[in-house]
């Protein structure tokens, strides 16, 4: 939990740069346009869709039957929500973790992490395949998940835990690539799993808040980076493995 709120508080301090100010903006901004753009284009069968899936699992029949009747609207609405601002940070986070995980761990590794010997364990292709398993398996979950949203609070919870896993899925990799090599990539990212899910959770709560989503892209790529290369140090520091 300690380490957790180190790297945290580590990303904080990493964010205030120009570099790291135009990543948290330029992300966000085209992923915004994107799904937009697509939403405009696309309306009628995405509208058809949607309806199809209301149908389906039998929301629009429940949510007729709802009185007063605008908080049927109202829910539709956080339910258009809920597709959208998703897709928005999936986009994001995927731009931010192909564009900007490599400057990021430089900046990191250099301020915080100076004697820390380079190892490369991962490479492009490692780095690729790994993206692909997070989109894929979180685009699955969200999916299957959709209609849970609606049931009360532990419906409430699904978000953030599919947010949690692509989190975590997504950052590990990259944020140890450079500095770990193999063995360690793996050791480390088998030995702290239950903090990786916690940190990715934690920081799956900022990506639903209004404003602060902006910086949510960077802030979890820093998050990560400094808590990866936390525990990648400790690990050397335990088996005497020199420089650290």
């Amino acid at each position: 939990m300690i380490a957790m709120f180190e790297a945290i508080a580590g990303a904080f301090r990493s964010l205030f740069s120009l570099h790291m100010l135009w990543l948290m903006i330029w992300p966000v901004m085209v992923a915004i346009t994107l799904w937009a753009v697509l939403a405009f284009a696309f309306w009628t069968p995405l509208q058809n869709a949607w309806l199809w899936l209301y149908d389906y699992f039998g929301i629009a029949e429940w949510m007729t039957g709802i009185e007063p009747s605008w908080i049927g609207v109202i829910l539709q609405v956080l339910l258009h929500l809920m597709l959208f601002v998703p897709l928005v940070m999936l986009t994001a986070l995927v731009l931010t973790a192909i564009f900007g995980m490599d400057a990021m761990v430089k900046t990191v590794g250099e301020r915080f992490f100076p004697q820390m010997e380079k190892r490369r364990g991962g490479g492009v292709i490692g780095s690729t395949a790994n993206a692909f398993v997070a989109v894929v398996v979180y685009l699955g979950l969200w999916i299957v998940t959709l209609p849970l949203w609606l049931l009360g609070p532990v419906g409430a919870l699904i978000p953030f835990i599919t947010a949690g896993y692509l989190n975590q899925r997504l950052f590990r990799y990259d944020a140890l690539a450079i500095h770990a090599d193999a063995v360690e990539l793996k050791a480390v990212i088998e030995q702290n799993r239950g903090g990786l899910w916690a940190l990715g959770i934690l920081l799956g709560l900022v990506q639903f808040v209004p404003l602060l989503n902006f910086f949510a892209p960077v802030f979890t790529g820093l998050a990560f980076i400094h808590y990866c290369l936390g525990k990648l140090r400790e690990r050397r520091e335990q088996s005497g493995a020199l420089p650290v």
